[in-house]
């Protein structure tokens, strides 16, 4: 059966209204080459519904499945966590799956409440006042960050952007994306060789004029796994007029160590997946953005707020958005079509599920797998722990040959031991990042190391 509602007197009409004589001249822009017909398009013959269900599976069936038929100690910002089945029950509800942008508050109150404790939770998890309703991942969340920065100094105009190379290198081709109209605004700073921790030594050193730069850009854990302690940053940040952006891949740690906004940060913009979503094979994924007071207005995508009506009836509804459709296109501050309304309620479903205490346990699980494997490496000595600050469930080994080929080597037993950081840099080539949460066991481990050691003496 054909789906397409237009006969072709339709089309024919549609086609003489816009002047142009086939279907195919739309398609003019785009070089011949790059263009397949249908009609040239290697493709099956029709298949009764079993038939395509079985076909369809086989497909499925050639993927493979960290737990079902891979071993996995790779992070490097996507991380395997669980998943409650609650979780997933609930989201099936209609009114979930159904619903979309709540504009009608008197009919989406159940959504705009949601979006409300999702945005309370957030900021209390990031040590904030303040949090939006979310945006689409972590990576678009930090560069708005940036975006927000640079317009906090509209009286007197701030463009740079420093950015640590210990940032998650998606994160920085994003930010970099974002302001790549701006003449040489996008800067980035040293990491220190033995903390793996930025360098503020070298970010003083590297800036000429501090009175251009609208702000700086760290991450904790940041990509090497390290916690940072971005207490001297700040103070020398607020000194010189400059805002500070902590963005993260793993929320998580935030349970036990002290979370960005505790130590004085003006934005937290970062990744909130592991909050219910899954790995997904890649996504979708959650934004996480908060701030301050003074930048309320100047935040973007929307927010929820709480209200009483006439009658003192407590109720929600969409406030500040900020948006060109909601508000004069000049005065626009983001171009967020929308928020990650569906993974929102996911992750305020599952931080609500696992409760302050459960939490804290997950976390700890996190942190203690991860220096099980450390210490299990290095007994083993299939390598050595590259940094020496503090790190959460990730941590970079330094092996004694090519990690590329290391890993290889590994996948010929269906193990995945980590992330080539040789991949980034050059310097890196001998170094793994290895990350360790709650779903890695000590059998999982214990087979990894066996397989590196393997790996490494072939």
């Amino acid at each position: 059966m054909r789906y397409l509602p237009h006969t072709d007197d339709d089309v024919a009409a549609m086609l003489e209204a816009i002047g142009v004589d086939s279907i195919d001249d739309l398609f003019e822009a785009i070089p011949r080459e790059l263009r397949q017909r249908a009609a040239e398009m290697e493709l099956p013959d029709p298949m009764s519904e079993m038939s395509l269900r079985r076909h369809l599976g086989e497909l499925a069936d050639a993927n493979q499945v960290v737990r079902r038929d891979l071993t996995s100690l790779l992070g490097a910002g996507c991380y395997d966590h669980v998943v409650p089945e609650s979780l997933n029950q609930l989201l099936l509800r209609a009114e979930f799956l159904t619903s979309y942008t709540p504009y009608q508050g008197e009919i989406s109150q159940g959504t705009t409440k949601a979006i409300f404790e999702f945005q309370s939770m957030v900021a209390e998890l990031v040590g904030m006042p303040i949090a939006n309703a979310s945006m689409y991942d972590g990576a678009h969340a930090a560069a708005e960050a940036a975006l927000m920065a640079q317009r906090s100094f509209r009286r007197q105009p701030r463009e740079q952007v420093w950015v640590a190379a210990n940032v998650h290198p998606d994160y920085r081709r994003v930010v970099q994306t974002y302001l790549r109209w701006q003449d040489d605004v996008y800067r980035e700073f040293a990491v220190d060789e033995q903390t793996g921790r930025l360098d503020l030594d070298d970010l003083r050193a590297s800036i000429d004029d501090t009175s251009r730069v609208a702000c700086v850009i760290f991450q904790t854990p940041n990509f090497l796994g390290v916690f940072e302690d971005p207490r001297e940053l700040v103070e020398w940040a607020q000194q010189e007029g400059i805002l500070v952006v902590a963005t993260f891949n793993e929320p998580h740690a935030f349970a036990l160590a002290k979370p960005p906004g505790s130590f004085g940060v003006d934005i937290c913009a970062g990744e909130g997946m592991g909050f219910g979503m899954g790995q997904a094979f890649g996504g979708p994924a959650l934004g996480i953005f908060a701030g301050r007071k003074k930048q309320l207005r100047s935040m973007p995508g929307r927010l929820a707020g709480r209200t009483v009506d006439e009658r003192g009836r407590e109720g929600y509804v969409l406030t500040l958005s900020t948006r060109e459709q909601h508000i004069r296109r000049e005065r626009a501050t983001s171009n967020i079509c929308t928020n990650q309304g569906l993974m929102a309620l996911a992750a305020a479903i599952y931080l609500s599920l696992m409760g302050k205490q459960g939490f804290r346990e997950m976390a700890n699980l996190n942190m203690s797998r991860a220096r099980f494997a450390l210490e299990h490496f290095e007994e083993r000595g299939v390598g050595t722990r590259a940094y020496e600050a503090p790190f959460f469930n990730e941590f970079v080994l330094e092996l004694p040959k090519s990690a590329r080929q290391v890993i290889d080597r590994c996948l010929e037993k269906d193990v995945i031991p980590g992330f080539d950081l040789g991949s980034l840099s050059e310097k890196w080539s001998n170094h793994l990042l290895v990350a360790a949460t709650e779903m890695v066991d000590r059998t999982d481990i214990e087979r990894v190391a066996e397989t590196l050691q393997w790996a490494i003496k072939r």
